[in-house]
């Protein structure tokens, strides 16, 4: 197996101009097992409880124009998860962070989705008792990527709304971003047979919930509210409420039914692939004048805006 570049023993390799060709690179780099590989060399083992059980935590963040976007807030949601999983990864805060600037820099790529993950890993006896296995930390970056594609930006997305149920949080707590994706999957299903582009399930009190990848929010009266239970946290959700904040504007996490979601004088989704993408119809009817409503399109404006805010941005370490 080739790599790209060798980490020494006691720290991450620099990365030196050699190594940069987004002509060499084009599917993204990946960091495992201590080296960066191209994309399609990073493999893991059929034994890991990663892909065996769907044991494993992951954030990802996106790369805009040559900058991370709230990266901070993405390896704090990583470290809390891995606590709250009982994983440990050999690498602190700052070390993760190099990888990932790593991992981008040698891609090459200026716009890239970037994810980190941690793996419950395999023990060398198939033992079944979790503590057995060595956890295993990997992470990549490769080109951006979005929910909506052009097309659906400019219109709005058409969304079916599933009955299948999220997960609960007395099961699965929604705060640790997971793999757990058989329920959106089969939602989704349910949204292509009735003719929609992605779908929303619900929540175990019949409320919606969100998507796959995605929160919600809809808009009524100047008011934004988003679903509060059994949702994950979302870093894009948690931006509107702070640009909602700056602009002077309420938005609240309440139960949101399905008639009220589909009452709403706007509607939009929110997620790191994608940022805030706006919604028109729902089960084949549109929301209100089925056009993408004055609010949506504000905050989509200062989402990306905030793109070049260095509060809120931080460059990759290109050489």
């Amino acid at each position: 197996m080739s790599s790209i570049t060798d980490p020494q023993p006691k720290g991450l390799p620099s990365v030196s101009a050699r190594h940069i060709d987004p002509h060499s690179y084009p599917d993204g780099v990946a960091f495992l097992d201590g080296q960066y590989l191209p994309m399609p060399q990073a493999k893991i083992s059929v034994l890991d409880w990663g892909f065996l059980h769907s044991d494993a935590t992951y954030d990802t963040v996106h790369v805009w124009d040559g900058s991370f976007f709230r990266l901070d807030l993405h390896l704090d949601r990583f470290f809390a998860s891995l606590q709250k999983l009982r994983m440990t990864i050999p690498f602190d805060r700052d070390g993760v962070s190099e990888i990932l600037h790593n991992c981008v820099a040698l891609s090459g790529h200026r716009a890239a989705y970037v994810e980190m993950l941690c793996t419950r890993g395999a023990s060398s006896t198939f033992s079944r008792d979790p503590r057995q296995a060595i956890n295993r930390f990997m992470a990549f970056a490769v080109p951006f990527g979005s929910v909506a594609n052009a097309e659906q930006l400019r219109r709005g997305l058409h969304v079916a709304i599933s009955d299948k149920v999220r997960i609960p949080p007395a099961s699965i707590d929604p705060a640790i971003k997971n793999y757990h994706w058989l329920d959106l999957v089969r939602g989704l299903y349910d949204a292509y047979d009735r003719g929609g582009e992605t779908a929303l399930v619900l929540d175990f009190n019949g409320n919606v919930a969100e998507g796959p990848g995605f929160n919600v929010f809809c808009v009524k009266d100047g008011s934004l509210s988003t679903p509060a239970i059994g949702v994950l946290p979302g870093i894009t959700r948690r931006t509107v409420f702070d640009l909602c904040a700056e602009a002077g504007l309420a938005a609240t996490a309440v139960d949101v039914s399905v008639a009220a979601l589909k009452a709403a004088d706007e509607v939009f989704i929110t997620s790191t692939a994608g940022g805030i993408m706006p919604v028109t119809m729902i089960d084949g009817m549109p929301i209100a004048d089925g056009k993408v409503g004055p609010f949506t399109s504000r905050l989509m404006a200062l989402y990306w805006q905030k793109h070049d805010d260095p509060a809120w941005s931080s460059p990759v370490r290109y050489p």
